[in-house]
């Protein structure tokens, strides 16, 4: 019985990627407002309420892959070992996604990850369906830090910190620095950013 639904769901997760790559291939050819549903449903061989139940809207198709991120940062809190303050493990985190060269901090100068980034800066209904999931991120960590306001100040600033760091990284990126150029700065940006926090 557990074989076929594993079948089942690893078939769900390749259609679910061969649409999203087919999406993002598209829109970083064309751009996000030329390629329509349709034209994302015919590369991806899939009819248009296929790709809908995998993908509810058009921003969906580009920002599933921030999913793995979403709620990241309670997750760093509430597994932090027994005595590490919550901006201590959040800092040595983002500091071993900066060694990793995790796109999610910024310093990642694959030139997809650049296109890709670039997309959805500046694309005004990916920013904004972006801001929401910072702020159900920012909702996760306040709860994870505790109750009351002084939680919720500390999320938004916890992650404000690092939306800024990845967005410096980027940048720089973009204007033609390699990641292992930026990397020293980008370590010394975290480091003072998150003494800031403590």
């Amino acid at each position: 019985m557990s074989e076929p639904t594993g079948l089942r769901a690893r078939k769900k997760e390749r259609t679910r990627d061969a649409i999203g790559d087919a999406a993002v291939s598209l829109f970083l050819e064309r751009g996000f407002d030329q390629v329509s549903v349709n034209d994302i449903a015919a590369a991806a061989e899939v009819s248009k309420p296929t790709l809908f139940r995998y993908f509810p809207t058009k921003e969906d198709l580009v920002l599933y892959r921030f999913a793995d991120h979403q709620g990241e940062a309670a997750r760093v809190v509430r597994d932090r070992g027994p005595g590490i303050e919550p901006v201590t493990a959040l800092h040595r985190h983002f500091r071993a996604g900066l060694d990793r060269w995790d796109p999610v901090t910024g310093l990642s100068d694959h030139p997809e990850v650049v296109a890709f980034h670039r997309l959805v800066f500046t694309t005004p209904s990916l920013a904004g369906r972006l801001t929401r999931y910072q702020l159900e991120d920012e909702e996760a960590l306040a709860d994870a830090l505790g109750e009351g306001i002084r939680a919720r100040l500390l999320a938004a600033q916890i992650l404000a910190v690092q939306r800024v760091l990845a967005r410096t990284n980027w940048q720089k990126i973009a204007d033609g620095r390699t990641a292992l150029d930026v990397h020293p700065e980008a370590v010394a940006d975290a480091d003072q950013a998150f003494r800031q926090l403590q």
